[in-house]
Parts: structure tokens; C-alpha cells; sequence
């Protein structure tokens, strides 16, 4: 079996390189059919609700060509029958222990070795899930803010081609620039 934490052994599409690209506006409905096709396989799990949140969900904005969904569930007891049943749909589970996220349950959705949806379960209670819609929401209504994104994403998406990780971390700042204007903070 292969060491989950030896990159040399993942997977091609672990390892694909950052790619921003123009806004399409096929995002918004691609996000709409993937999060009716989780509700229908996982709401028997309890999860209830789906939310595309990610920049492909905000009209107008360069991003990576991967559509980002969140769903809310109770607990991760049922995590390993959720891995079972997703696995037949494309689905692959990246454990919190290789996500560094142990708040959340991370599912990337493979289509020729390219990944193509990202599905972020999250606890009811985790405060990450308003303030990821209301990060969402604010870009939503103010162009300057995704200007500003849309040019801070390209130059880490530069920066960063190759580290996923860094590159996420690294758009934090803004993001919690964006949330200290309503007083909420993304951790």
C-alpha cells in the first residue's frame, strides 16, 4: 500500500498545477447539477444542504476551473460510508490527516485525472460555514472587491503554481480583510 504522506505516490491530479482562468458563466449551473446529485446521494448520511461558495460561484471572477461545494453535516461518524458511496461517482476522500484540516472532511471529485469538484464537509456548528457564504456573499455584490481578488488569485496562482497549500493560505489575509468589514473572521 502506498504511503498517503509520499507526494511521489499521489495520484496525477494531487498534483496539478494552480490555473486561474476567465470567468465562465457555465460554473454557476455545473455547481447547481453537483450539488443536486450530492443531496441525492448523501441526505440519507444527513447532509441537508449544499452550498456552492468558492469563486466559481461569484459571477465574474477568474478562478481555478473547479467547482467548490460545502456541506453541513452533524458529525463525521458517517464518513466512511460517505468515501464508500461517493468513490462510485468519481469521488476520492483526502484524509484530514494529508488536508490539514481536521475541521472539515474533503472530497475531490476526479474526471480524467483532472479534479473537477471539491466537496468540503463541515460540522453544523463550525462558524467556517457562514463566514465562507458570507465571503461568498460580499464578493458577490461588490465588483471592486473581486477585482481586487481576481489580480491577488492570478499573482499566487504565479507564485504558488505548484503549492496548493501555500496558496491557499496565502489568500487568507484578504479574506479576512473582506470578513473584519462585517466583524466576522475566517480561521
Amino acid at each position: 500500500m502506498n504511503d498517503i504522506h509520499d507526494e511521489s505516490t499521489w495520484p496525477v491530479w494531487a498534483n496539478e498545477p494552480i490555473d486561474i482562468v476567465e470567468p465562465n458563466p457555465k460554473w454557476v449551473q455545473k455547481g447547481n447539477q453537483e450539488k443536486a446529485l450530492l443531496l441525492n446521494l448523501l441526505s440519507t448520511f444527513g447532509i441537508t444542504e449544499i452550498q456552492h461558495y468558492g469563486s466559481t460561484s461569484i459571477p465574474n471572477l477568474p478562478a481555478k476551473p473547479i467547482i467548490d461545494l460545502m456541506g453541513k453535516i452533524d458529525s463525521f461518524q458517517k464518513i466512511k460510508e460517505i468515501s464508500s458511496s461517493l468513490a462510485n461517482h468519481d469521488w476520492h476522500y483526502v484524509p484530514p490527516t494529508i488536508d490539514n484540516r481536521p475541521w472539515q472532511r474533503f472530497f475531490v471529485k476526479v474526471i480524467n485525472d483532472k479534479r473537477v469538484v471539491h466537496l468540503h464537509i463541515l460540522l453544523e456548528e463550525d462558524e467556517r460555514w457562514d463566514n465562507q457564504l458570507l465571503f461568498r456573499d460580499l464578493l458577490r455584490t461588490n465588483q471592486q472587491f473581486i477585482d481586487e481578488y481576481a489580480i491577488l488569485k492570478r499573482n499566487l496562482a504565479k507564485k504558488y503554481s505548484n503549492d496548493r497549500e501555500a496558496y491557499t493560505k496565502a489568500k487568507t489575509e484578504f479574506i479576512n480583510y473582506i470578513l473584519k468589514l462585517t466583524g466576522a473572521l475566517l480561521q
